[in-house]
């Protein structure tokens, strides 16, 4: 029962809310990024579903009906066609992998370095019907265990912004993709408006780190640099926050009410808040988890202020080529 608090406690160390430090935080972000989702991984499930991402929105369009448009947006980016070899970098326990092999006919493999969400994405693939076609490889996204030139496509949802070099972690996937082919991703940034001086700024920053695992978060510029250095040829990018019709933030602003997502709202955080708090009480829940949902909502609350000073960025994009030879 005290193992999810001792695993709070050596997490929340890691950083700066608690004295950590970044440099620490890089160079054990493995440790970092496996306690973080033994931590968080059932209460995303539990509130969002399985794909642990945000989406531009339509309006009248339903929070799940837009995470399903945006993986499929990224599946027609990168021209995916069937029978195709897929790579999902960091790919949580499965559901845009899931959704885009289902979409485009393709196999997908997973790659991810935590036990547990490995072991729910296979249960959930059985479910689906797709584990003749799609499975999971427990790795580093730093060292991957493939030969060179094994994809015809890679893409990372939210994933890569864990990594504490972007070239290093871009070079890997430069090095496991097919020449001529693409890479896509999706990428959690601050933006040209934020100011490292100013103290808020700071704050909000440092509360996003805590609460998704990150060892820093690089600005939107520092990302395509990094993805140019690793070789690739950059065919477009953008932050899809800009012209979104609706605020990305918006699941998780407390001043907006939905019944389609009714466990995200202020009401629906209260009840889940309460609900923690009397089952860890009673012994049904392991102590801890009230401060791991204690650090997820800052988290949120970091989010929404991040969005809406628009100093961060949940929807960075860009599609990579690379080259069929270095001299192209």
């Amino acid at each position: 029962m005290v193992f999810l608090l001792l695993l709070c406690n050596r997490y929340e160390k890691y950083h700066v809310c608690y004295g950590g430090e970044e440099e620490e935080r890089k160079s054990n972000y493995t440790d970092m990024v496996n306690k973080y989702y033994d931590l968080v991984t059932s209460f995303y499930e539990y509130g969002w579903g399985e794909s642990f991402h945000f989406a531009p929105r339509w309006k009248g369009e339903s929070l799940k009906e837009s995470i399903k448009r945006h993986e499929h947006f990224l599946a027609l980016q990168l021209g995916l066609k069937p029978g195709q070899k897929v790579l999902d970098v960091g790919c949580g326990i499965g559901g845009p992998l899931r959704e885009i092999a289902r979409f485009s006919s393709t196999s997908v493999t997973g790659l991810n370095n935590n036990e547990y969400q490995i072991t729910r994405g296979k249960a959930l693939n059985r479910v689906a019907g797709v584990d003749k076609t799609c499975g999971f490889v427990k790795a580093d996204f730093m060292k991957m265990p493939f030969p060179d030139n094994s994809f015809d496509a890679i893409y990372a949802i939210e994933a890569t912004c864990h990594a504490p070099d972007a070239v290093g972690c871009y070079k890997e996937i430069y090095r496991v993709l097919k020449p001529g082919q693409c890479f896509a991703a999706y990428e959690w940034c601050m933006t040209d408006v934020f100011d490292p001086n100013n103290q808020e700024h700071k704050k909000i920053k440092a509360e996003i780190e805590l609460g998704n695992g990150l060892p820093d978060i690089r600005l939107t510029h520092q990302c395509l640099e990094a993805v140019k250095k690793a070789g690739f040829e950059v065919v477009w990018e953008k932050d899809l926050a800009v012209d979104s019709p609706l605020p990305w933030y918006l699941p998780l602003d407390k001043s907006h009410f939905s019944l389609s997502s009714f466990r995200l709202t202020a009401i629906g955080r209260f009840i889940t808040k309460n609900m923690v708090l009397g089952l860890e009480k009673v012994g049904l829940a392991p102590q801890g988890s009230q401060r791991v949902q204690a650090f997820l909502e800052k988290a949120a609350e970091g989010l929404v202020a991040g969005g809406q000073k628009e100093i961060f960025t949940a929807m960075y994009f860009f599609l990579a080529r690379k080259p069929h030879s270095d001299s192209e």
